[in-house]
């Protein structure tokens, strides 16, 4: 297969790298002219190439074909607290992105063990996996937000919170399918304080498991966002096969 080069606002029929992608792509692939690559532009464009030339300094490529493929029907997105260990934050990162997350919302809430949180490592870390994955639309990563700034933001019919207090709880591969968009909330270790889970249930949030299992941050949120993908790919089976029924 090509190798893949990460193209944003890729709109003319040619593409410079840049210097640190060029040396790569000369020094360490040794690419040379004629050579096929593959750019993707986040945003849905997928371009077949060829190195027109080999300089370790501006590597300029010519686009041979374009492909645009379009988004999914909905969307995917998780808001959950980050952990202290960033190196947790980066793995979900990449994951997500392989998975085919849309959009990742960082949420400061009162158990949150991190703060601050700097999105230029997890924004190289989401390209890199798009680049391995074949996907071809990049996540939006959003800055760490409040999480009673965020809330009433929402969507109350396609949001869902999902926590560990008392209460009870729909299991989130039963009602993630049923909007065109879908937003999980996923809370720090130590879960959700009563006032956020209170302020979210009277926003008209939903409550919903993920399983049996105690999973952690990371993991609960990769979980949640293949869960509605899988939710999606079962309601349309479902649909296609009433349909043929009739």
């Amino acid at each position: 297969m090509p190798h893949t080069f990460y193209a944003p606002n890729l709109t003319s029929a040619t593409y410079l790298l840049p210097e640190d992608e060029s040396k790569h792509a000369v020094r360490v692939l040794r690419l040379t002219p004629g050579d096929a690559v593959e750019l993707l532009d986040g945003v849905g464009g997928l371009f077949q190439a060829e190195v027109a030339d080999a300089n370790p300094k501006r590597c300029l490529l010519r686009i041979t074909n374009e492909q645009r493929v379009p988004r999914r029907a909905y969307s995917v997105h998780v808001a959950v607290a980050p952990t202290k260990n960033l190196d947790r934050m980066e793995w979900l990162v990449e994951k997500a992105t392989e998975v085919g997350l849309d959009r990742l919302t960082f949420l400061r809430c009162a158990r949150s063990e991190r703060r601050e949180l700097k999105l230029d490592r997890l924004e190289k870390i989401a390209i890199s996996a798009l680049k391995q994955s074949g996907q071809t639309w990049l996540p939006q990563l959003d800055e760490l937000t409040d999480y009673a700034a965020f809330i009433p933001t929402l969507e109350p019919a396609t949001s869902f919170i999902a926590h560990l207090a008392e209460g009870e709880r729909t299991a989130l591969s039963q009602v993630a399918a049923r909007g065109a968009n879908c937003c999980v909330l996923i809370g720090p270790e130590g879960d959700f304080t009563p006032a956020e889970i209170n302020l979210a249930l009277e926003r008209g949030i939903r409550p919903v498991t993920l399983g049996e299992s105690r999973l952690r941050t990371e993991t609960a949120a990769l979980a949640a966002a293949h869960t509605v993908h899988i939710a999606h790919e079962f309601y349309a089976a479902a649909n296609v096969s009433q349909t043929n029924k009739r």
